[in-house]
């Protein structure tokens, strides 16, 4: 499959524990596959786009570029979440000692990853820095910021109230529990396997 060409098919079976069937079709099927649509939708408007008039104030070049990263990243992310869930939820493998020496312990990694989950607005990333080789929790508010150039994602949690407010309403933190309790460890280690040439 090309990439932004078609949404991927889960990996887990719905419900989830603690994640409706309602909240993962709405979240899946509708709102990533509608950023798939988009993506494609602003790459065919690019092929006729006002080139002449582009500037920094307002051009439709600029406002196509922007929305795209915005799309991308949407499809991205949302991509990333899906992959590592549908397990039992225990932590396991190489990425647990990975987190451990670069946060101190997996307890305090996962401890501000949580917190970042209640003080994001849109989306928590552990990822693999490439620049100084070290995992890194990073927070970003929308799809197109916040993140850093030269890292890979490998644990992400989506934070926005698509997520979990038809089975939590605003309480957040159960949501983020539940995240949590669902996670694919060998999923995670696999992808971090990947990031690392493994």
């Amino acid at each position: 499959m090309k990439k932004y060409e078609e949404a991927k098919k889960l990996f887990f079976q719905k419900p989830l524990d603690g994640i409706s069937e309602k909240t993962i079709s709405i979240h899946h099927d509708k709102l990533y596959d509608g950023y798939i649509k988009k993506y494609k939708e602003i790459q065919e408007k690019f092929k006729n786009a006002d080139k002449p008039s582009a500037n920094a104030t307002f051009s439709e070049l600029r406002e196509l570029k922007l929305e795209e990263g915005f799309a991308a990243d949407a499809v991205l992310l949302h991509e990333a979440y899906f992959d590592i869930l549908g397990g039992d939820g225990k932590p396991d493998g190489k990425i647990i000692d990975a987190v451990s020496k670069d946060f101190g312990s997996f307890d305090i990694w996962q401890e501000e990853f949580k917190a970042l989950g209640l003080s994001s607005r849109g989306w928590v990333i552990l990822a693999y820095d490439f620049n100084d080789g070290k995992l890194h929790n990073y927070l970003a508010d929308m799809h197109n910021q916040g993140g850093i150039w030269g890292t890979s994602p490998i644990l992400v949690l989506d934070v926005y109230e698509h997520a979990y407010f038809i089975d939590y309403g605003s309480d957040r933190k159960s949501y983020i529990e539940a995240f949590f309790n669902n996670l694919d460890w060998k999923a995670i280690n696999k992808k971090f396997s990947k990031v690392m040439g493994e």
